[in-house]
């Protein structure tokens, strides 16, 4: 697999100089994994993995860098890390999602941060944003603050403009990329969830408290397709089958049916599709120290599989891909 961290993920100007509005530590903000050959449709998507923490920011931060890095899918584009050997790339973010998300619209942003006015066409109602979870996230874990003061407009509007819309325009362009060679395009888009997370969704008070005392309030993992609308069941069954073969526990769409990605890329019967896993993170990790724990091999080795299932499905299936989908 051969990294290209360039193209379309550095703001450098034809003069080569970085834009003002881009952190020096971002450049690149991304980076895409390309195999050795494509031979695949598949086309993985890490957003919330990156880990590079800008100066500027950890400055205007009231959180150490202990409590942001617990926000981070961390090392979930390695846990995926081996699917360039099926001839898929991997496109990952360099930037944590404290910083920015991907995962969101591209203008849901909540006035309270900012100093100054948003523009009109920012939205500043969705669900997200009044739980501080917009674009330029306000929380992080339990309600955590980010910021110690107000940020300008301008640092949100410069964040969006010179790091969000080039990892987007990739990422389409992977996927439009896959369907010109093979008919149809396939996006894993590859996430996190802490361990407390499932065992809140089944009403527990105190999740944190909880987790490993109720089996079956727990899942290894989520695998969300937008409720049946965002992808093929025939893909999103393959994983599922694949992931219980290997003795995981998972759930569909609950509490995780994928969020701005799944739901954007996700179009059928236009033969693009996308769904959304989610791993839960005391399977491969220390979620206090934001470690590999030691079975990280061992669920990335899993994965690993299911990636393969799921290539080995869509070469062998594309005829009834497109007729499932339409």
């Amino acid at each position: 697999m051969t990294s290209e961290p360039h193209a379309n993920g550095s703001a450098a100007s034809a003069s080569g100089k970085l834009d003002a509005a881009h952190e020096p530590e971002l450049d690149p903000s991304f980076e895409v994994l390309e195999p050795a050959l494509l031979r695949s449709p598949l086309v993985f998507s890490s957003p919330h993995s990156g880990n590079v923490y800008p100066r500027r920011f950890l400055e205007r931060a009231r959180l150490d860098v202990a409590a942001l890095r617990r926000s981070e899918d961390a090392f979930v584009d390695d846990l995926f890390g081996a699917v360039g050997a099926l001839g898929a790339p991997l496109i990952r973010a360099r930037f944590p999602r404290a910083y920015l998300d991907l995962n969101r619209e591209p203008y849901e942003l909540d006035p309270r941060m900012f100093e100054g006015r948003l523009p009109a066409f920012v939205n500043t109602r969705s669900m997200r944003v009044a739980g501080g979870l917009g674009t330029v996230p306000r929380v992080i874990g339990q309600a955590q603050e980010i910021y110690a003061a107000k940020l300008p407009v301008e640092e949100a509007l410069g964040r969006i403009e010179k790091i969000y819309k080039p990892y987007h325009a990739r990422l389409s362009g992977l996927l439009a990329r896959a369907q010109q060679n093979f008919g149809l395009a396939v996006l894993v888009d590859c996430h996190s969830m802490p361990s407390g997370a499932l065992l809140a969704s089944a009403g527990f008070p105190n999740p944190i408290r909880l987790v490993g005392l109720d089996a079956k309030a727990k899942a290894d993992f989520v695998v969300g397709d937008r409720h049946g609308t965002s992808c093929a069941a025939i893909l999103v069954n393959v994983v599922e089958e694949e992931l219980r073969r290997l003795g995981y526990s998972v759930r569909r769409n609950k509490p995780y049916a994928g969020g701005f990605i799944t739901e954007h890329y996700g179009n059928p019967p236009a033969h693009c599709h996308a769904m959304q896993i989610e791993v839960c993170r005391s399977l491969y990790m220390d979620e206090q120290t934001v470690s590999k724990g030691e079975r990280f091999a061992d669920v990335a080795a899993a994965l690993t599989k299911v990636a393969t299932a799921l290539a080995a499905t869509v070469a062998a299936l594309p005829t009834a891909l497109r007729a499932a989908a339409e």
